[in-house]
């Protein structure tokens, strides 16, 4: 047995079922929802209609046809939806049916959001409301250009009449600028992701030494929102974040703007601008080098003036007319001076050779145990003040010194011990210097200059 369209068992050829308008448009209803279900559909809203109770009716059309359409009013949903008017472009999202009473398929609305210029408009909206949360359009990250680059790197299509443009503004204006293009589609489906590897690509060659691109145009001529669109798309922005290189975008016209305005260092309004902002105007440059020449020779000839003025007034002075004399007497104050100054360190000499001869005497006449330190310390002080007023005669007073020391090593009690002296002592380290200092039965120590003799007194 066979079945029809819709599923129902064919009647016997020679038994034609015959169906009923109701059966029929439930068998159509029936199809229509199990094969399609859901949908989305874009149009322009015509006929819009609502009704008392809520519900909105309108058609759906396009340059080839129509279909009906119904929101139907529950709750609060059709407070969360956008207001309908004739002429909106929409996509509509809705389960397709069949309105039994009148024979006809429509769509009973589910959700609407704004189609075409409104979509893309929200689109853009969010991504940048994302970006600028990221800090990708921070003026703190927007870089410098170069004023006097010498190599271009420009993404765009190589039919364009902006690539055209940009080139002969750029030969006009910086005839020695190198240029390289990376030829990208800049419009249609998969023109972003060009874009974006373009951008990398020219990194990666500058990265590696093939190409120093000083800066880099990202840029496409005017054109509707759509055709702009692939410079809205997030591969775009975050390959131009991303960017090692300084990066100008101009992309459409001066009203224009595109996510990629907002990555990059700099916002031209067209490409013709951006290549008036990349480099300098040869022939101003030219006009300025001969304007500071001109100042420059003016400068020149007034510090020469000057200076043969100054010149002639030192050729009138006695001391160009006689240098010699001007010498002698400077050599003959000189030789005065160093005089006095070699009198006055002598006499400063002689005075710390008394005072050093009279702490030797001193310290010969004393009892060296008892002022060895105290003329140390005082030596020591004598010293440093020797060390900062007699750096230009240490080398003869360290040979004083020396002997000095000397002396003082054979006045102490090792060196009298070595002599022949000896030295006697309680047991508790007390010097006996007279027989009163002792008592019967005591015992003493006496150091000789070879070892010690310990006695006791009788």
């Amino acid at each position: 047995m066979t079945a029809d369209l819709f599923g129902n068992p064919e009647p016997a050829r020679d038994e034609p079922r015959v169906w009923s308008v109701s059966e029929l448009t439930r068998a159509v209803r029936s199809t229509l929802e199990d094969q399609y279900g859901v949908v989305w559909v874009e149009g322009e809203v015509s006929n819009f209609r609502r009704q008392p109770s809520g519900h909105q009716y309108f058609t759906l059309k396009d340059a080839g046809s129509q279909v009906a359409c119904v929101w139907f009013a529950r709750g609060g949903f059709r407070l969360k939806q956008i207001a309908l008017s004739d002429g909106m472009q929409v996509q509509v999202r809705g389960a397709l049916t069949v309105y039994e009473a009148r024979g006809q398929y429509q769509l009973n609305v589910q959700l609407v959001q704004a189609g075409g210029a409104g979509l893309l408009q929200a689109k853009f909206e969010a991504l940048k409301r994302k970006l600028e949360a990221e800090g990708l359009f921070d003026p703190e990250r927007k870089r410098p250009l170069p004023k006097f680059p010498t190599t271009i790197g420009i993404v765009t299509s190589p039919t364009g009449a902006a690539l055209r443009d940009v080139l002969n503004i750029l030969a006009r204006r910086a005839p020695w600028v190198r240029v390289i293009v990376h030829p990208v589609r800049v419009q249609g489906e998969g023109a972003s992701r060009e874009i974006a590897a373009a951008v990398t690509d020219l990194n990666r060659l500058a990265e590696a030494g093939f190409a120093p691109i000083d800066v880099m145009l990202v840029t496409r001529g005017g054109g509707s929102a759509e055709d702009l669109w692939e410079f809205n798309e997030e591969i775009v922005a975050r390959a131009i974040a991303e960017s090692g290189i300084p990066v100008v975008s101009a992309v459409g016209h001066e009203i224009d703007f595109t996510i990629a305005d907002f990555v990059a260092d700099l916002r031209a309004p067209t490409p013709s601008a951006a290549a008036e902002l990349l480099v300098p105007d040869a022939t101003e440059m030219l006009a300025r080098l001969v304007r500071l020449r001109a100042q420059m020779q003016r400068a020149l000839l007034s510090l020469a003036a000057a200076e043969r003025r100054r010149l002639e007034f030192l050729s009138r002075t006695a001391l160009f007319r006689e240098p010699a004399k001007r010498v002698a007497e400077a050599a003959q104050r000189l030789d005065l001076a160093g005089e006095s100054l070699r009198r006055a360190l002598r006499s400063w000499l002689d005075d710390q050779e008394r005072r050093l001869k009279a702490f030797s005497a001193s310290v010969r006449q004393h009892r060296p145990d008892q002022l060895l330190a105290l003329r140390r310390v005082s030596f020591e002080s004598v010293r440093t003040q020797l060390r900062e007023r007699m750096r230009l005669v240490l080398k003869e007073r360290r040979a004083r010194l020396d002997q000095v020391a000397q002396l003082l090593k054979l006045l102490a009690p090792d060196g009298m011990l070595a002599r022949g002296y000896s030295m006697t002592t309680t047991e508790e380290g007390a010097i006996v210097a007279s027989v009163g200092d002792v008592n019967p039965r005591m015992r003493i120590v006496t150091r000789l200059r070879d070892g010690v003799i310990r006695s006791v007194v009788e």
